[in-house]
Protein backbone atom coordinates (compact mmCIF):
# COMPACT_ATOMS: atom_id res chain seq x y z
CA UNK A 1 0.00 0.00 0.00
CA UNK A 2 2.83 2.32 0.79
CA UNK A 3 4.84 1.97 -2.34
CA UNK A 4 1.90 2.26 -3.91
CA UNK A 5 1.69 5.87 -2.50
CA UNK A 6 4.79 6.22 -2.71
CA UNK A 7 4.98 5.68 -6.67
CA UNK A 8 2.28 7.97 -7.71
CA UNK A 9 3.93 10.64 -5.68
CA UNK A 10 6.79 9.93 -8.15
CA UNK A 11 5.03 9.90 -11.07
CA UNK A 12 3.04 12.64 -10.16
CA UNK A 13 6.49 14.92 -9.75
CA UNK A 14 8.16 13.75 -12.36
CA UNK A 15 4.58 14.29 -14.51
CA UNK A 16 3.74 17.81 -13.15
CA UNK A 17 6.52 19.21 -11.10
CA UNK A 18 9.72 18.50 -12.67
CA UNK A 19 8.16 19.61 -15.84
CA UNK A 20 7.63 22.90 -14.14
CA UNK A 21 10.88 23.09 -12.73
CA UNK A 22 12.75 22.53 -16.21
CA UNK A 23 10.27 24.39 -18.42
CA UNK A 24 8.36 26.73 -16.31
CA UNK A 25 5.32 28.03 -18.07
CA UNK A 26 4.39 31.90 -18.65
CA UNK A 27 2.21 33.60 -16.63
CA UNK A 28 -1.41 33.23 -18.59
CA UNK A 29 -2.99 35.43 -20.43
CA UNK A 30 -5.18 38.20 -19.53
CA UNK A 31 -9.19 37.20 -19.63
CA UNK A 32 -9.58 40.34 -22.68
CA UNK A 33 -6.81 38.25 -24.70
CA UNK A 34 -8.23 36.30 -27.64
CA UNK A 35 -6.60 33.07 -28.52
CA UNK A 36 -5.24 32.47 -31.61
CA UNK A 37 -6.10 29.27 -33.38
CA UNK A 38 -3.09 26.49 -34.13
CA UNK A 39 -1.45 26.58 -37.84
CA UNK A 40 -2.35 23.94 -39.74
CA UNK A 41 0.82 22.02 -41.29
CA UNK A 42 0.03 23.75 -44.56
CA UNK A 43 0.65 27.25 -42.98
CA UNK A 44 3.51 25.69 -40.85
CA UNK A 45 5.34 24.59 -43.73
CA UNK A 46 4.56 28.35 -45.43
CA UNK A 47 5.87 29.97 -42.49
CA UNK A 48 9.08 28.22 -42.44
CA UNK A 49 9.56 28.39 -46.23
CA UNK A 50 8.72 32.18 -45.85
CA UNK A 51 11.41 32.88 -42.73
CA UNK A 52 14.01 30.50 -44.40
CA UNK A 53 14.02 32.71 -47.92
CA UNK A 54 14.18 35.91 -45.92
CA UNK A 55 16.82 34.49 -43.50
CA UNK A 56 18.93 33.64 -46.83
CA UNK A 57 18.33 37.08 -48.53
CA UNK A 58 19.05 39.08 -45.69
CA UNK A 59 22.56 37.74 -46.47
CA UNK A 60 22.56 39.70 -49.78
CA UNK A 61 23.48 43.17 -49.25
CA UNK A 62 21.08 45.12 -50.73
CA UNK A 63 17.62 42.73 -50.95
CA UNK A 64 15.97 44.80 -53.78
CA UNK A 65 12.29 45.56 -54.51
CA UNK A 66 11.68 42.05 -55.62
CA UNK A 67 12.26 40.60 -52.15
CA UNK A 68 10.59 43.08 -50.08
CA UNK A 69 8.48 45.29 -52.81
CA UNK A 70 6.40 47.27 -49.82
CA UNK A 71 10.20 49.10 -48.59
CA UNK A 72 10.30 50.29 -52.37
CA UNK A 73 8.41 52.92 -53.40
CA UNK A 74 8.36 54.19 -57.09
CA UNK A 75 9.85 57.46 -57.60
CA UNK A 76 7.78 59.87 -59.08
CA UNK A 77 9.86 62.23 -61.37
CA UNK A 78 7.07 65.31 -61.88
CA UNK A 79 6.54 65.92 -57.33
CA UNK A 80 10.75 66.19 -56.88
CA UNK A 81 13.48 68.35 -58.29
CA UNK A 82 15.60 66.46 -60.43
CA UNK A 83 18.64 67.58 -59.09
CA UNK A 84 17.92 66.81 -55.53
CA UNK A 85 17.07 63.93 -56.27
CA UNK A 86 20.20 62.64 -57.65
CA UNK A 87 22.20 64.13 -55.20
CA UNK A 88 19.94 61.74 -52.46
CA UNK A 89 20.87 58.85 -54.41
CA UNK A 90 24.22 59.76 -54.76
CA UNK A 91 24.81 60.13 -51.37
CA UNK A 92 22.67 56.54 -50.81
CA UNK A 93 25.21 54.91 -52.89
CA UNK A 94 28.44 56.06 -51.97
CA UNK A 95 27.98 56.06 -48.01
CA UNK A 96 26.16 52.93 -45.68
CA UNK A 97 24.94 53.26 -42.79
CA UNK A 98 26.78 52.75 -39.57
CA UNK A 99 24.08 49.47 -39.08
CA UNK A 100 25.24 47.77 -42.66
CA UNK A 101 29.09 48.61 -42.26
CA UNK A 102 28.78 46.79 -38.61
CA UNK A 103 26.61 43.81 -40.06
CA UNK A 104 29.74 43.25 -43.05
CA UNK A 105 32.04 43.46 -40.89
CA UNK A 106 30.16 40.90 -38.32
CA UNK A 107 30.47 38.77 -41.15
CA UNK A 108 33.95 39.04 -41.58
CA UNK A 109 34.66 37.90 -38.48
CA UNK A 110 36.31 39.39 -35.38
CA UNK A 111 39.41 40.77 -37.29
CA UNK A 112 37.23 43.29 -39.38
CA UNK A 113 34.42 43.53 -36.81
CA UNK A 114 36.93 45.15 -33.95
CA UNK A 115 38.16 48.40 -36.10
CA UNK A 116 34.51 48.67 -37.32
CA UNK A 117 32.95 48.55 -33.36
CA UNK A 118 36.42 51.14 -32.91
CA UNK A 119 35.45 53.10 -35.73
CA UNK A 120 31.94 53.66 -34.34
CA UNK A 121 32.98 53.98 -30.54
CA UNK A 122 35.32 56.94 -31.76
CA UNK A 123 32.62 58.68 -33.73
CA UNK A 124 30.69 58.82 -30.97
CA UNK A 125 33.44 59.68 -28.36
CA UNK A 126 34.27 62.53 -30.40
CA UNK A 127 30.21 63.39 -30.52
CA UNK A 128 30.08 63.62 -27.27
CA UNK A 129 32.95 65.45 -27.00
CA UNK A 130 31.86 68.22 -29.15
CA UNK A 131 28.37 68.45 -27.75
CA UNK A 132 30.61 68.80 -24.14
CA UNK A 133 32.49 71.35 -25.47
CA UNK A 134 29.78 73.44 -27.19
CA UNK A 135 27.57 72.99 -23.73
CA UNK A 136 30.64 74.16 -21.91
CA UNK A 137 31.14 76.98 -23.95
CA UNK A 138 27.38 78.05 -23.69
CA UNK A 139 27.52 77.79 -19.94
CA UNK A 140 30.20 80.00 -19.51
CA UNK A 141 29.08 82.42 -21.39
CA UNK A 142 25.73 82.76 -19.75
CA UNK A 143 27.96 82.70 -16.56
CA UNK A 144 29.82 85.80 -17.98
CA UNK A 145 26.59 87.44 -19.11
CA UNK A 146 25.01 87.12 -15.64
CA UNK A 147 28.43 88.18 -13.90
CA UNK A 148 27.80 91.38 -16.37
CA UNK A 149 24.51 92.12 -15.46
CA UNK A 150 25.14 91.80 -11.54
CA UNK A 151 28.22 94.25 -12.09
CA UNK A 152 25.99 96.88 -13.78
CA UNK A 153 23.25 96.49 -11.77
CA UNK A 154 25.51 97.27 -8.69
CA UNK A 155 27.27 99.81 -10.22
CA UNK A 156 24.07 101.96 -10.60
CA UNK A 157 23.18 101.54 -6.52
CA UNK A 158 26.75 102.90 -5.87
CA UNK A 159 26.02 105.91 -8.06
CA UNK A 160 22.52 106.54 -6.48
CA UNK A 161 22.88 108.13 -3.44
CA UNK A 162 19.77 107.31 -1.02
CA UNK A 163 17.42 110.69 -0.68
CA UNK A 164 16.77 111.38 2.36
CA UNK A 165 13.14 111.99 3.67
CA UNK A 166 12.24 115.75 4.38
Amino acid sequence: MKLKIVCRKIYDYIRYDLKEIAFPSSLPDPPHIKKRRKLTWKERWYVLKEASRLYAASWVRDIGPDLRPNDYKKDVEDDEDPIRKENRKSADRNEPSALEDLAVAARGGMETLRPALQRIYMTRASAYRDALKSFIEGYQEGVKQVMEDKGDAKSQHQGEEPKKPI
